[in-house]
Order: structure tokens, then sequence, then C-alpha cells
């Protein structure tokens, strides 16, 4: 076995990776790039290297700085986690060339099921049934436009490097002059070639309510493959997995034999080594009938699941399948229970999972549960940004049924605290209180289908009695009060004083809030309705409010700007007082054009439109993209492009304003031409 193991990666995977090579007394060693100094995995490991600046090809993905700081700090091995360098060819043959172990599969095996048109024909001449659809390489949009039309609508177009839904896009009709698909080529290669340096596409029969089923691998140097059963992943948005489970509610003893054979097949046919994940798609209404979609060469995200279930450290074995040993698993595998994985992420669901950001204002994780294991990379006061992927954490339930593991990932949701940013968390748990989630009912398209429900809860009550609260608290003074006839915020004798606020609570209509009193005993009216009373007090690092005959505490913090967080039962709102003069500059510009502003923090990838243009509603103006998503902003009305501020390649923060569509044509002076 090794005695230093340099782990190149970052956030919750190598906090992960770094607690099992601590078990085995293995010496660990961290890399970081400056947006990480002082991120978790630093503190966890024995030794740290500053790779570089915070953009990962300057860090994460310098191949030759990465192997250096192995060279240096003495590592026999490289374990490269998820993501990043992990499936990267290059990568593993570097580290053979500098006499270093690769923790995965040999760079063939990677080349071989890293570009998924070979990978396809590879497996179906192992005998594995594959999806309907393209096989040839270096397809121009022409070649794949006539292999949709070969195939019949509807399709999915998928980058032939890279996985995790990235670049994929699925098209249901030609469109006006064959639009709809060029366009979605167009986007496909484009998000393709930002995060794979490959914008090479394929194109399949997309099969309509499927699920996503996948088979753990491991295979040692000597030949030996075996399978840990499956995965359900069909909880899905953007193509991207949230919710993961082991085993699948939909398969047999028998099904998950043949998938469990063909995935090993699989494995065979590239000369596979260490852990794996061969991913099939099945319908829904016909679970014997699968076919393969790809082979993540790597460890997955969602691999705890198969841990909880068949008591195997996974990356333990990838350890010792890298050291030479032979068959380094249990003789017997056999699952036993059932586990449930959910991954939170620093993003907006009612804005269409667009990534947060922001620094972690307070954080409590549901750490010490019976049955719950978190996986994170996060902690209080770190700044979440957007050079990564937005996951923060993964929070694992496992129980001797589903329905319990269920329960107690549910619960474990309402525990978690984590203000200071935008988050899935309220999300995940409608997602998980939805019945046919609870029955196991799954496909791929059900969260597309449930989103508006899932997202459009209305603004609580008592989140609006809290946020007064808070602000009433901040008027209050310090010290004690030394003259009772004029007390901050509150009553004065002879009179009753009322305030107005209105308050904007992200993603919900402003609420105009009357209050007379302290904040420890209140009279509100919201919105013109009948006044009730609350009470708000400081408790611990909250408070606790009560309201309508209910007391509960509160999770609360105020960030650099004044706005104020508010968390309970897993969810949490931001708050702010909103000026008369801001509340009546956004009434004015609604429906008359106005400023376009980037709805998250990224950089501008694309921008379509020139100073004095015309341009039509819906029309795209500017293509924004932030940890691999892209968002493309189209003209909310008719009217010219003024005041463009958005330059290809430029970083923006979240509510720029990019440009201004000022309605009407008068004054139109042509503008730049060139776009700078």
């Amino acid at each position: 076995m090794f005695s230093t193991v340099l782990v190149a990666n970052r956030g919750e995977i190598a906090v992960r990776v770094i607690r099992t090579l601590r078990s085995l007394g293995i010496r660990s060693v961290a890399v970081y790039s400056d947006a990480d100094e002082g991120a978790p995995h630093i503190a966890a490991a024995d030794v740290a290297v500053r790779l570089g600046p915070a953009a990962a090809s300057e860090s994460y993905l310098a191949i030759d700085t990465v192997i250096e700081a192995a060279k240096a700090t003495g590592a026999e091995a490289i374990h490269p986690g998820y993501g990043f360098l992990s499936e990267n060819t290059a990568f593993a043959a570097a580290c053979e060339a500098a006499g270093i172990v690769f923790v995965g599969p040999p760079s063939s095996a990677i080349e071989a099921m890293g570009d998924k048109i070979r990978a396809k024909q590879t497996v179906a001449k192992a005998g594995v049934p594959v999806v309907p659809g393209s096989d040839g390489v270096g397809l121009s949009d022409a070649d794949l436009a006539l292999a949709v039309e070969q195939i019949g609508f509807p399709v999915l177009l998928k980058p032939s490097a890279g996985g995790g839904g990235k670049g994929m896009r699925e098209v249901h009709r030609a469109g006006e002059n064959g639009r709809d698909l060029a366009d979605a080529i167009a986007s496909a290669r484009r998000e393709a070639r930002g995060s794979f340096g490959d914008d090479t596409l394929l194109v399949e029969r997309l099969i309509t309510t499927p699920r996503h089923i996948e088979i753990q691998v491991l295979a040692d140097t000597h030949g030996n493959v075996v399978h840990l059963g499956e995965r359900e992943c069909s909880l899905q948005r953007r193509h991207q997995k949230i919710v993961e489970e082991a085993p699948s509610p939909l398969l047999t003893p028998e099904q998950r034999e043949a998938m469990g054979r063909a995935a090993c097949e699989a494995a065979r046919a590239c000369g596979y080594v260490g852990a794996g994940t061969v991913e099939f798609i099945v319908g829904g209404d016909r679970p014997g009938e699968f076919f393969f979609m790809e082979m993540n060469t790597r460890l997955q995200v969602e691999h705890p699941v198969t841990e909880q279930v068949y008591g195997v450290d996974l990356v333990e074995a990838q350890l010792r399948v890298a050291a030479g040993e032979q068959a380094p698993w249990p003789a017997e595998l056999v699952p036993r229970g059932h586990a449930v994985e959910v991954r939170v992420y620093a993003e907006d669901p009612a804005s269409g999972f667009l990534p947060t950001g922001g620094r972690i204002l307070a954080l409590r994780e549901p750490v010490g549960q019976p049955g719950v294991r978190v996986d994170s990379g996060i902690a209080e006061g770190g700044v979440v940004g957007s050079d990564y992927d937005p996951m923060l954490s993964k929070i694992i339930a496992y129980g001797p049924d589903r329905a319990e593991a269920l329960r107690r990932l549910d619960a474990a949701l309402g525990e978690t605290v984590l203000l200071g940013l935008g988050t899935n968390i309220g999300f995940l748990r409608a997602l998980l209180a939805d019945p046919d989630v609870r029955t196991g009912n799954l496909d791929t398209g059900l969260v597309g289908r449930r989103l508006d429900a899932l997202t459009g809860q209305d603004l609580p009550a008592d989140v609006v009695g809290v946020a007064t609260g808070l602000a009433l608290l901040d008027l209050e003074p310090s010290g004690p009060v030394t003259d009772p006839f004029d007390i901050p915020g509150g009553w004065r004798v002879g009179e009753a004083a009322w305030t107005t606020r209105r308050l904007v609570v992200a993603g919900h209509d402003p609420v105009e809030v009357r209050s007379r009193g302290r904040a420890g005993d209140a009279e509100l009216s919201v919105d013109g309705g009948e006044p009730f009373r609350t009470s708000t007090r400081p408790a611990g690092t909250g408070v606790t409010h009560s309201q309508g005959g209910v007391t509960r505490e509160y999770a609360v913090a105020r960030d650099e700007s004044g706005v104020h967080w508010i968390g309970r039962d897993g969810l949490a709102w931001a708050v702010r007082e909103q000026e008369a003069l801001e509340a009546a500059a956004e009434e004015a510009a609604a429906g008359a054009g106005g400023p376009v502003l980037s709805p998250m923090p990224g950089t501008v990838t694309v921008v379509e439109v020139t100073e004095g243009q015309q341009v039509t509603a819906g029309q795209t103006l500017v293509v924004v993209e932030a940890m691999k998503m892209e968002h493309v902003l189209t003209a909310p009305v008719d009217g010219t492009v003024r005041e463009l501020r958005a330059r290809p390649g430029g970083t923006v923060a979240k509510d720029a304003v990019l440009l201004v569509v000022q309605t009407g044509t008068e004054g139109d002076t042509g503008g730049d031409t060139d776009g700078s």
C-alpha cells in the first residue's frame, strides 16, 4: 500500500478521499487554487500545495503543475476524484511517465470509454445493447441533421467528450427552416467546447419517460470483474442528477443480474481496472429492455449509496486495486437495506436552477443523526464563487427499507441550516414529498413536469413576521432605554405610531408591512390585512419568534449589504427593505423595457447585439456562463439596445446591468457596429 497519496481535486470529494486515506494510515496531500485558500479539504489533509489562480485551467487542470506537486511531496499515487482530470487520458499518461500511480483505469480504457461514439462501438461488439443513433465521428452540422432525419424526432444531442449533462440538448422538432435543430446544435457545441475543449457531438433517439439506472463495477489488475448492484438516478434537472438511490425501486433481482452481467462485459471489453460505472437507460414501461448510455471511468458522485448498501468503501477498493491487490472486495456482495442521496447545490430552482453564490454566513449540517452521512466541502465563512461546479455537499440517509431511508433524509434536510446564498434544499424536500417519488414511480422528466409545483410555494406569513422583528431589533439600542417616552420603533405615551416597510424576499412579490411596538411585543399588518401580534427575541445565534399561537426558533444572519437571511426547516429566505424610490423605479420599468441584468455571477460568452441595434421581444441578446452552465438572456420587449456593457469574456456579478433595452426607436444613432 502507498505511504503518500495526492488528491487532485477540491470540495467534498477531496475531503471524502482524504477521510479514507486517514483511516488507512496513508499520508494525504491536498492541492488548492487561490479561490480555495482556507477550504476544508486543505485542513483535512496532512500537506497542502498551492497550484495557482482560481481558473481551473491554471490550477486543478494544470497537469504539469499537479505532477510537480506530487513529486515535491513524495506522493506515490494520485487520486483524481471526479471531474477535473479524473477522465483525462493525458493526465493518466503523465502520471505513468512520472512513475506515479494513477488511481483509476489505464489511459486506454479512459480513451475507449471517454469518447461516447467509440464507447458505443466497443460495448456493442461485446453484445451490450445500445441506443439507436449516429455512429460516425467528427459529424458536421449537416451530418447531424441528416442523422436526425434518419432516426426521427425526438432526439438527444450529446457531446462525445465529457459528461454530467453538460452540452446535452433535447430536440423535439426541426422548427421553422430547421432553426430549432440548428440552434440546439450550436448551443450544444458551444457548451461542450467550453466544458471539455471538444465540440464533437453525437445524436441518439430520445427515449420518452426514461429511467436512468447505472451499475457499479470493480475490476482488478488480475482479470477479476464484479458489480455492486445498481443505483437509480432518474431524478434529474438539466440532465444532471440531484437524487440517487440504491437499490432501484424498479428492478427485480433477475433484471439486476442481467444488467450487472452486461456492465461487467462492458468493463471487460475495454480492459477496465478500478471502480467504474456503466450507465443504462431503461424505458419505465419496459424495464426488461435496457440500453447502454456511457461508462464513467471514475468514481461517481453518488457512490455513497452503494457503499451504504453493500458495506464497501469504494475509495479503499480503488487504492487497493491501484496497489496491485487481487480482488480487494468481500467474497460475497449482498445488498442490505436502502440508501438515498441528495446533492446540495448553490442554485435557484425557481429560476431554472441558475447558479448562485456568496459567503456562507451560517452553517449547520446534520452530522451525527442516526442513519445519516454527510459528505461536505464547505465551512461557515467560506465563499462560494462561480469558478467551479455549484455542488456544495451531499446528504445520504440509510434505512432497512426505502420508506425509512426517505424519512431520515427528509429529517436531515429539515435540520440543515445554510444561510448566505440560495440553495436547493427546500426544493429537495418538496421533491422527496412528491407522491410519485415516495412510491418510486420515477423518470428523468419528472422534475421538469413538476417544477412549477415544486418551486411555487407562497411566502410564509411567519417569515414576514420574523423579518419585521429583525428590522425592529436593529432599531433597538444595545443598552437600556433611558427615555421611556421615546422608544425606537415602539410606543409613545398617548399614541401608537405605525411604521411602514416594504420587504422584498427573493423569488416573491414585495410585501408591505405596517408595524408598531418593539420586537418583543409588536403589532403587524401585512398588505393592508388585519393586524396581529408577534414577538421576536434573540436566542443564541438566531431568534425565537411567536406568531399565531406558535413559537419556534429561527436561524438568522445578516450579510454586508444589510440583507437578512432567515432559515427554518432547511429552507432559507433572503429579505431586504426596499426604498420607496427604488420601488417606484421598478414599477415604472415594468413592461417598458429597461435594464437587462445578469441572473447569476459568471462570464459573458456571447454578445449577439450591438449598441443601437433594433431588437424584438424574445430575441437573444447575451449568453452568460457560470459553473459550466449557460443562460441565454433575451429582449423583454421590442426596442433599441442602449448602454451595452457586456463584453465576450468579461466577468459579471449577479444583477449586473449588461445592457438596456429602450422602447421605441427615437434618437437611434446606429451606435457601434463592431459590438466593442
